[in-house]
């Protein structure tokens, strides 16, 4: 009997681990949060760990929604937009890779399903009708991203983890800028 109770144990427990690993395999940006989360409990870093993970899922979009740009996009502007968009966050993104592994935190390896689902939308479309909703989303993304890096800048306990957002916030002020600026233009 003690060997049925203990089987069924076993089973129970191996049943629930193997769900929980098949919900961690569906969103990179979840599976890094809860590594960080295992690992950096308690610790100073937990919350910047956060922060970091938000980074760079938002870095992988805008490289992926720049790339899509200057395929998708009919205007100039939007073209080269992408352009320096995905140069430019594809840097951003390669400092925050080395400065997350001198301080142990896990990024995500693709964009969140909720990032994906915005790349869909948008590689969907074409032409002007592109180019309006691809700036649009630049717009409110940027101001986002500004209000998120300006609090991590001010907020973050590890002084490198500050500094890196402190320093990305007059470039993505400068791309709000940018962004706005082709909205501007486009009414």
């Amino acid at each position: 009997m003690k060997k049925i109770i203990l089987s069924g144990m076993m089973f129970a427990a191996l049943a629930t681990f193997s769900a929980c690993n098949s919900n961690k395999a569906e969103d990179s940006k979840e599976v890094a949060e809860e590594q960080n989360d295992a690992k950096l409990d308690d610790t100073k870093l937990e919350d910047d760990s956060e922060f970091a993970v938000a980074a760079a899922d938002g870095g992988m979009l805008e490289v992926q929604l720049g790339e899509l740009a200057q395929t998708n996009a009919a205007s100039a502007d939007v073209k080269k937009f992408g352009k320096d968009m995905a140069t430019e966050h594809g840097k951003a993104n390669e400092e925050l890779k080395a400065l997350a592994q001198q301080k142990n935190i896990t990024l995500p390896m693709s964009v969140s399903d909720d990032k994906q689902k915005k790349i869909d939308e948008l590689s969907k479309k074409k032409g002007a009708e592109f180019d309006k909703d691809y700036i649009s989303f630049m717009v409110d993304d940027h101001k986002e991203d500004i209000s998120e890096f300006e609090e991590a800048a001010s907020d973050a306990k590890d002084a490198e983890v500050k500094a890196w957002a402190a320093g990305k916030v007059p470039t993505l002020k400068h791309h709000l800028e940018m962004a706005q600026g082709i909205k501007d233009k486009m009414k």
